[in-house]
């Protein structure tokens, strides 16, 4: 089964933190990584630019409409995400609170399945 955990950041969160906090997370996240390799389970994952570097595209009268910025006006955001492949939920929601984020107050780890890639629909 897939899964996405996605990282949600806050960044008065991270800013609050010190550097030697910050590193941990860094290490923490490298940790993860090479243990979800090992296991076999991680698909992809990716950190992502500041919500400031977004762009929103709509199409109004067959036209696409572009602005900058986040599509939602908030003090979180995605952040990045890990795409995992595991045995069910339980395992996901487990893998998920290995992530250094996890122990964070005022930072978010969400789980959730994949309903479909390449065109097949999952359990």
């Amino acid at each position: 089964m897939k899964f996405l955990i996605s990282l949600h950041i806050n960044p008065a969160v991270i800013d609050a933190l010190t550097d030697e906090e910050r590193a941990a997370i860094g290490a923490g996240h490298g940790t993860f990584i090479e243990a979800l390799k090992a296991s076999g389970e991680l698909i992809g994952t990716q950190a992502l630019v500041d919500p400031s570097q977004a762009a929103v595209v709509t199409v109004r009268n067959g036209q696409p409409v572009v602005t900058d910025g986040p599509f939602l006006e908030s003090k979180e955001f995605l952040g990045g995400y890990y795409l995992i492949d595991c045995e069910n939920k339980e395992r996901a929601i487990e893998l998920a609170g290995r992530i250094p984020d996890a122990a964070i107050e005022g930072l978010g780890v969400e789980v959730r399945q994949v309903m479909f890639s390449d065109g097949q629909l999952e359990a």
